[in-house]
């Protein structure tokens, strides 16, 4: 069998037998939800309802004018009872909707296009911005957005992601064992909308059982194939995708669509086909809870606003053992300082890590091996950045394609010093990205 790949990356311990085989399972709603006005990248957003106010399960509850952005909607059937600032997962506080869950589960009038092939592709976007559907493999891009390209570039082909390189995670692997059907309808529907009639399916050859599924739910669909890829981190980061299995390379600082590409992960793909044609928004996510201070790791499909505290309970955790606590992958995640924060469209995975996973180890100086730079899956020079870094020499570092860095994290990964390099160019990223621009 042919492996995909690219240039570049590094291995680190799976960490996926732990919940590969474990099917997922429905955490009931929990009694209080906490609905962020901010789970996408672009505009927060301004709430519709008022405390006191009656809301219904899959009811629009916050919106924005603002091009980038996807609304939210309730998750249950309840009463408002309170708006405020609260802690949030991707750090700081936001706006959240606090809702009461009534238990009846009512749901809200839900408007469908079930003959999508003959909608035109204006009402199909709009449907998707309507459901708030955004890119859940992480980078949560409001997808009505993601599937409107410039009108001065040609779409060739639709890329889907289903590597789910980050160890541990298996949410995006048990959805492609047990509803390849909704992926490869929701796959159909956006290759509709950008008129390509080819995509092509990567997926990580440590994944051979979601493989076989896909490949036997796409059957007799032309012009869909599914690609198995070398397992190897980051393979699921867009250019790495269209590298490994087009072999095109998108050049700095521009976007997939300049080499005709559009890549959209599988789990949203099947959000696209549960919105489009069942009418559902975007109310609820499948997360893996692992990591060895869990009892139970497992995949839960959970409510968005669901509290991270009740999750780790019910997957039984041993607190005292836990050093961090990770929102997604323990290679690109975020470290969350409380339990008491929700689940949000973006969240894949929480893990409880103790020391023995974590390798708390002191950074020593740069011997100069280079390993970061072989590692670097976009041909960057990290050891570099560390050290402009280090004198606030931020535009210089802008000079050397730092705002290519795809922040993967595998030149810390791979550094025998356990130099912090990544944080030193988020750090980079973050100065130059305030910068006023010249």
């Amino acid at each position: 069998m042919k492996l995909f790949t690219f240039k570049g990356g590094v291995h680190p311990s799976e960490n996926k037998v732990q919940t590969e085989n474990e099917a997922i399972q429905t955490f009931d709603a929990p009694k209080m939800v906490h609905v962020a006005l901010l789970q996408h990248i672009g505009a927060p957003l301004n709430a519709l309802v008022k405390p006191g106010d009656r809301v219904l399960k899959g009811q629009k509850i916050a919106d924005s004018e603002a091009f980038m952005s996807a609304p939210v909607h309730s998750s249950v059937s309840g009463v408002v009872k309170k708006i405020e600032f609260l802690p949030f997962p991707l750090s700081g506080k936001v706006n959240t909707i606090i809702i009461e869950n009534d238990g009846e589960e009512e749901l809200a009038e839900l408007t469908t296009i079930k003959d999508w092939k003959s909608a035109p592709k204006e009402d199909l976007l709009a449907m998707i911005r309507e459901k708030g559907i955004v890119g859940v493999g992480g980078a949560c891009f409001p997808t009505h957005i993601k599937l409107n390209p410039p009108k001065d570039v040609t779409i060739d082909t639709l890329v889907m992601n289903g590597a789910e390189c980050e160890p541990y995670l298996n949410a995006d692997n048990r959805l492609m064992l047990e509803d390849p059907k909704s992926i490869i309808e929701g796959i159909k529907i956006i290759m509709h909308i950008l008129g390509v009639k080819n995509a092509k399916i990567g997926i990580e050859n440590n994944k051979p059982e979601a493989i076989a599924s896909m490949i036997k739910a796409s059957e007799g669909d032309n012009g869909i194939e599914v690609c198995p890829l070398k397992t190897q981190y980051p393979q699921g980061g867009e250019k790495q995708l269209i590298k490994a299995i087009l072999d095109r390379e998108v050049p700095s600082g521009k976007l997939p669509s300049a080499v005709g590409v559009v890549v959209q992960n599988t789990a949203t793909a099947a959000l696209v086909y549960e919105g489009i044609v069942k009418g559902m928004p975007l109310i609820e996510k499948v997360v893996t809870i692992s990591g060895k201070a869990i009892k139970k790791p497992m995949n839960l499909k959970v409510r968005i606003g669901t509290m991270f505290r009740d999750m780790l309970d019910y997957a039984g955790v041993e607190r005292e053992d836990v050093d961090k606590l990770v929102m997604g992958g323990p290679m690109m995640g975020m470290a969350q300082h409380s339990e008491d924060v929700p689940v949000v469209k973006g969240t894949s995975g929480l893990l409880a890590l103790t020391t023995a996973e974590t390798n708390p180890c002191k950074a020593k100086n740069c011997i100069l091996c280079g390993k970061c730079i072989g590692a670097c899956p976009m041909g960057l020079e990290p050891l570099m950045y560390a050290k402009l870094a280090k004198f606030n020499q931020w535009e210089e570092m802008g000079k050397y394609k730092l705002m290519d860095c795809i922040s993967c994290g595998s030149c810390s990964y791979i550094c025998p010093a356990n130099r912090p390099l990544t944080e030193a160019i988020n750090i980079g990223k973050a100065k130059l990205r305030a910068m006023p621009r010249k």
